[in-house]
């Protein structure tokens, strides 16, 4: 469950994307949404949304009564954040490492932010150590077999990795052992009117550091007309698909 994840790296490509991520995050607004709709009832206290990026959640449970702590590791990001006024005080930090004293925080809340922790188990140390007795962690995260069409469209031109792999189910459930957490899957499908259009959506997010490193190769024409050969569609378009695993603490 360990991975060698180069953080700056991590940093610099979402601040990259900083100015132009809300309006390539779908995937994030339909994760988060059915995160949200798995949290118990609030009633007032401090919530550390850990991950932030722009602060779209951190705005949303301003807006429900919650103190918002917001955190990421992309100063970028956290400036979005505090341009929109997303929470009550901003962090730059590490979720492998919080800077934050235990039992601070009520509610930890990190939507799509875990995947590129270090080692997943201490990432979720860290929420459980923050949060008071009685807190609530809810955190989502992807799985093994999320951007099989990536995956599949490269591997014929033999050109490596163009996405991330991702720990299994039964990775992250031991991560989260002894954490009295729940778990629920879930999988979200997206289309793409091209392949250049999908992979453009992840660069849109950020998400375009490998953590084995990428080719080099340019984007021909040619190369661009086999890879739209290759990626896997149906009538609605090219494919995008996530599998998903939400956990909550069980109360």
């Amino acid at each position: 469950m360990t991975l060698r994840v180069n953080k700056g790296a991590v940093a610099r490509a979402f601040g990259r994307a900083a100015g132009h991520y809300e309006q390539h995050a779908e995937l994030q607004r339909r994760c988060g949404d059915a995160l949200m709709a798995l949290a118990p009832p609030v009633s007032g206290g401090v919530l550390l949304d850990a991950g932030c990026g722009t602060g779209w959640y951190s705005r949303l449970w301003q807006q429900r009564g919650q103190r918002v702590v917001a955190l990421d590791l992309s100063p970028q990001m956290l400036q979005q954040a505090r341009s929109l006024d997303a929470a009550s005080s901003y962090l730059a930090g590490d979720i492998d490492a919080l800077p934050l004293a235990s039992q601070s925080v009520d509610r930890v809340w990190s939507n799509l932010a875990v995947q590129w922790s270090s080692d997943l188990r201490t990432a979720l140390q860290q929420f459980a150590r923050v949060l008071r007795p009685d807190g609530v962690m809810l955190f989502s995260t992807l799985l093994a077999g999320s951007l099989q069409e990536v995956h599949d469209a490269w591997q014929p031109l033999g050109a490596g990795e163009h996405a991330n792999r991702f720990l299994t189910e039964a990775q992250v459930r031991a991560a989260g052992a002894g954490l009295n957490l729940r778990f629920i899957r879930q999988t979200q499908l997206m289309h793409f009117p091209s392949a250049l259009s999908a992979m453009r959506s992840l660069k849109g997010i950020g998400a375009t550091h490998l953590h084995q490193g990428r080719d080099g190769a340019p984007m021909t024409r040619q190369r661009l007309a086999q890879l739209e050969a290759l990626w896997p569609r149906d009538a609605q378009g090219y494919r995008l698909t996530y599998q998903l695993l939400f956990g909550v603490t069980q109360r």
